[in-house]
């Protein structure tokens, strides 16, 4: 394929907007949590506690609540993710990757909007997936042009 002046401004914006988008004060801020996260040794040791508990709990899954451990092992898998989830290191680096996440949403919306209101743009996030342009099966009840 032969590179057109148009492609090529185009590929420049696209670099200048990935640029832009990891010297944002949002990625630097997911950096300095995810750093934060896996530095801290307390935090290692819940994330890896949740990790065996996981797998444990996949195994016993295997039989359903007929396997003998199944209540003992489903009971902790829940202790170790709440003793994670509650770790402050994991409640900021989620928060934190929550927000660049939003921030990639609206860009690729914006992105989509720009060639034509018609673009599907799959965000993964209900507040920017509002319109389902008539594919949602409900016939109209949602309020899209079904």
């Amino acid at each position: 394929m032969l590179a057109t002046l148009e492609s090529a401004e185009i590929l420049s914006e696209a670099e200048t907007l990935a640029r832009m988008v990891v010297e944002s004060d949002v990625a630097e801020e997911y950096r300095k949590c995810y750093i934060k996260m896996h530095s801290d040794p307390d935090t290692q040791r819940k994330v890896r506690a949740f990790m065996r508990m996981k797998e444990q709990f996949e195994e016993v899954q295997r039989f359903g609540r007929y396997h003998p451990d199944y209540k003992r092992i489903n009971k902790e898998t829940r202790e170790a993710k709440r003793e994670m989830d509650l770790d402050e290191n994991v409640a900021s680096f989620r928060r934190a990757e929550n927000a660049l996440q939003d921030l990639l949403d609206q860009i690729s919306l914006l992105i989509g909007r720009s060639v034509s209101e018609h673009i599907k743009v799959p965000t993964g996030n209900p507040f920017f997936d509002s319109s389902c342009s008539g594919g949602c099966g409900t016939g109209g009840s949602c309020g899209c042009s079904a």
